[in-house]
């Protein structure tokens, strides 16, 4: 019986893009409030814009990161 080992050159990417989720969690309601806060500037609509993908793409990493890091630990299931 073999034991599972983790791929660490995975959970380091796996971690990266954690991280990268982490930031990106933050600077989505950042640009969203500072957009909301002046809907009568030229900016709002851009700065509104890319507020929501930050804000997606949050979401997006941070399931994509834990996908790699489960991927790391217990490998692919085939």
């Amino acid at each position: 019986m073999t034991k599972n080992k983790t791929d660490k050159k995975l959970l380091a990417e796996g971690i990266k893009i954690l991280v990268l989720a982490i930031f990106t969690l933050f600077m989505g309601p950042i640009l969203l409030s500072a957009a909301f806060a002046n809907p009568d500037k030229p900016l709002y609509l851009p700065l509104l814009i890319v507020g929501c993908l930050v804000s997606a793409s949050a979401i997006f990493l941070g399931f994509k990161g834990i996908r790699t890091i489960m991927k790391s630990m217990f490998g692919d299931k085939k």
